[in-house]
């Protein structure tokens, strides 16, 4: 029987509805530490991290069919924005663990100021997705896997 981290290395793009360089990614981060030192990771950090992994969680959902760089860059922009994040955060909620909805209320908490155009209400349930997204990426990939494949960017 292959361990697991056996199989997390052995997982194919077939496996699931997941881009392959998320999967990749979520593999590799399994080197950045412990438990004990990814929680002691400020939120900020964590939705700092969390921004990067759903940008490009996104980026690679828009990648086929070809398109022009404008068009891509639209289509992203449109998905990471801070209300598009807050309405993903809603449809994610109902899957998630009381564990998972303590990350979600650290980041919420941390968030702190927040663009004039925005509410702050938004911001921080923005800021929370980001957070528990960073904070997943480095202690479970595996559930960050089966938290994305339940979102299912838009064509704007």
């Amino acid at each position: 029987m292959a361990s697991e981290e056996e199989e997390k290395l052995n997982f194919r793009e077939t496996d699931s509805a997941i881009p392959w360089a998320v999967v990749r990614l979520t593999q590799l981060s399994s080197a950045a530490g412990s438990l004990n030192q990814i929680q002691q990771l400020s939120p900020a950090s964590l939705a700092y991290l969390g921004d990067a992994v759903y940008e490009l969680f996104v980026r690679t959902c828009y990648l086929l069919p070809p398109q022009r760089l404008k068009d891509y860059h639209r289509q992203v922009v449109a998905q990471v924005r801070a209300e598009t994040q807050a309405e993903t955060l809603q449809s994610l909620k109902p899957h998630l663990t009381d564990n998972e909805l303590e990350i979600l209320r650290r980041g919420r908490n941390a968030a702190t100021g927040s663009p004039r155009r925005l509410a702050p209400e938004i911001y921080q349930q923005a800021t929370s997705l980001e957070t528990l997204l960073g904070y997943l990426y480095l202690s479970d990939p595996q559930r960050l896997i089966q938290l994305l494949a339940h979102l299912k960017p838009n064509n704007p």
